[in-house]
């Protein structure tokens, strides 16, 4: 185990990223960081399903980081996550336990395993909506004619991509970023993997849970505690729905259709993610999701 001094298990929604993780952290003295990026906000606990209760295992509660530290309506971002990460990280390995970092939000765990400084460039919103209003190849035009571009690799087949290389490229003919010193990360990648039918039953058995738990009064709470529709559109799928549907703009039955649907073609997204990570010569251990919980703990000791 010297040889690693972190385990990542990373999934789609409604793999059982979190009851594994909880397993192997039984098994070996180990903390929980979570990778997601609508669990860090306070009383936002159906609709981003951080189920709680997972974390009791054996008589014991397996302790867990970055869940519920934000307020709802506060902003998060890669940088605040990479800054929180590596003060949890340090705080677990000194209490010589097994950070282990769960979840599916992949450019979270993707930032930290590339380290890649430019996530500390802030978002210019103005810069972007005017960048917006050109075309592609216009951006790709500019983009080339900056020192920027010759230094880095920058994917030109997005536009959203672009407009990021040119406010960083902005941004650094201004500012000077700092280096930070990090701990060096060993760290082990699992993936759990279904099928898509499989996938696609467990988020609508899981959904349908969900709305029987509150999850429309969740967010009932959450507007007359004065949290306004507009970031809660932005944190999306069950909130962006359920405003929706709150607003009159859809019927009950069309608000579990389309949000199902929704959040599985969140779950393809997520698993393309994944594979752009192995792209990038990160090596993912797939497991199959659907194997016995034991088997699949089993199968990450032996392992690490």
């Amino acid at each position: 185990m010297d040889q690693h001094n972190l385990i990542i298990i990373l999934g789609a929604t409604a793999s059982g990223k979190t009851k594994l993780a909880v397993s192997v952290a039984d098994a070996l003295n180990g903390e929980i960081i979570s990778a997601d990026s609508r669990q860090v906000f306070k009383r936002m606990d159906i609709g981003t399903g951080k189920d709680l209760q997972e974390y009791h295992i054996n008589g014991k509660t397996i302790p867990y980081h970055l869940i519920d530290i934000l307020s709802p309506g506060e902003r998060y971002h890669v940088d605040a996550f990479k800054n929180d990460f590596y003060q949890a990280f340090a705080s677990i390995a000194q209490k010589n336990s097994m950070p282990i970092l769960c979840g599916g939000t992949g450019m979270y765990i993707h930032s930290l395993l590339q380290n890649q400084t430019y996530t500390a460039v802030p978002v210019n919103q103005p810069l972007r909506d005017l960048l917006d209003l050109l075309s592609k190849e216009e951006l790709i035009s500019k983009l080339q004619q900056d020192e920027f571009q010759k230094k880095n690799h920058v994917d030109l087949s997005s536009k959203k991509r672009l407009i990021r290389a040119l406010e960083i490229a902005d941004y650094l003919k201004h500012h000077k970023l700092e280096t930070v010193d990090r701990p060096a990360l060993k760290p082990v990648i699992f993936g759990l993997k279904n099928e898509i039918e499989t996938t696609r039953a467990k988020i609508l058995n899981r959904l349908n849970e969900r709305f029987k738990a509150g999850l429309i009064e969740e967010v009932e709470q959450l507007l007359k505690d004065g949290i306004s529709k507009e970031i809660l559109i932005f944190y999306g799928l069950e909130y962006k729905f359920i405003v929706n549907y709150l607003d009159g703009l859809l019927s009950l039955e069309e608000l579990k259709l389309k949000l199902g649907t929704a959040i599985c073609q969140y779950a393809k997204r997520q698993n393309t993610f994944f594979r752009k990570m192995e792209k990038d010569n990160i090596e993912i251990i797939w497991l199959d999701a659907a194997a016995p919980a034991n088997l699949l703990k089993q199968l990450i000791l032996e392992k690490v």
